[in-house]
């Protein structure tokens, strides 16, 4: 008897730590993933920072690029209507940027190339 009393103190005294975990309401999935996502964030830390440190340098110098090229740039955009009707640009020796239309022949669709039967009809 002595023993089945001590077999059931351990249990419950091994128990109770057990409960007392999934009283958090957190899967082992979810814990992992909070544990992942932790040592993920740890690791990006200090490249976030570099990012942040970059963005802070370019910031003043994207911000004039855009009030100075931006009306220029969204009347570009306004003028052209089919984008692909345009070579890429090319950048010439002396900075000057060029873009050429494609040549007509480039931007012909081809003709179908359907036979047709000798009365007019077409075999499908």
């Amino acid at each position: 008897m002595k023993h089945l009393i001590a077999i059931c103190a351990l249990s419950a005294a091994l128990i109770t730590p057990a409960h007392a975990e999934e009283d958090t309401g957190k899967s082992l999935m979810e814990q992992g993933a909070e544990l992942f996502f932790e040592g993920l964030r740890q690791e990006m830390g200090p490249a976030l920072e570099d990012l942040q440190g970059l963005a802070d340098q370019l910031g003043p110098a994207m911000q004039s690029f855009i009030e100075e090229m931006g009306p220029a740039l969204a009347e570009l955009g306004a003028e052209i209507k089919d984008w692909s009707a345009y070579q890429a640009p090319e950048i010439l020796p002396n900075g000057d940027i060029i873009i050429r239309k494609r040549p007509i022949e480039d931007l012909q669709d081809p003709p179908d190339q359907t036979e047709e039967d000798p009365d007019g009809a077409t075999e499908i």
